[in-house]
């Protein structure tokens, strides 16, 4: 393990599987008829309990977040921004799915490999198979890579997972990245 880090995150990625994991830990299950996990909607990312959370005893070199709009609420970017990130967001496309956000990760996880003058350790917040070209860039480079992930969200045995020197279940730290911004389910006694 490198003295440094750098550190790149899927906001999506994270929201949306840590509000699934939100849902599980509090007992609602997956849809019956369609088999999909609903997410808590109440669960917030803590981008600050982020960043230490992923950093351990590493310093951060550069930690950077992309996302798509929606959210227009800038709020989120903001609070990103304010906690250490660099935060870069892309409009989501005519079909409302997010664009260019993987690529942008790729994009920028390479710039910084390639210009950087010592070896560092990557941590990708995502188990997706679009960072398979980051993760081999960064071998080449000598550079180590931890995939953090909801253990939910990728295959142990795929080839993401086995890309990389190391898993960082987020489930583990669940307490640490985000809370509760209200109370849900509403109970209905």
């Amino acid at each position: 393990m490198a003295d440094k880090c750098v550190i790149l995150v899927d906001n999506s990625n994270i929201f949306i599987e840590g509000q699934k994991h939100s849902a599980r830990l509090k007992g609602i299950g997956a849809d019956p008829a369609t088999l999909k996990q609903p997410g808590d909607p109440s669960w917030r990312i803590d981008f600050a309990g982020l960043l230490t959370a992923l950093a351990g005893p590493r310093s951060i070199y550069k930690a950077i977040l992309v996302g798509s709009r929606p959210p227009q609420n800038d709020g989120v970017w903001d609070a990103a921004t304010k906690n250490g990130f660099e935060v870069k967001v892309h409009d989501r496309g005519m079909d409302g799915k997010e664009k260019a956000v993987d690529t942008e990760l790729v994009a920028m996880g390479t710039e910084i490999i390639c210009l950087s003058k010592e070896v560092m350790d990557l941590v990708i917040v995502s188990g997706d198979r679009d960072f398979i070209p980051l993760v081999g860039v960064a071998h080449r480079l000598k550079w180590e890579v931890e995939m953090a992930a909801f253990t939910s969200a990728y295959n142990p045995t795929g080839e993401m997972a086995m890309s990389v020197e190391r898993i960082f279940p987020l489930d583990s730290v669940f307490g640490k990245i985000g809370g509760h911004a209200y109370e849900w389910p509403i109970p209905t006694t």
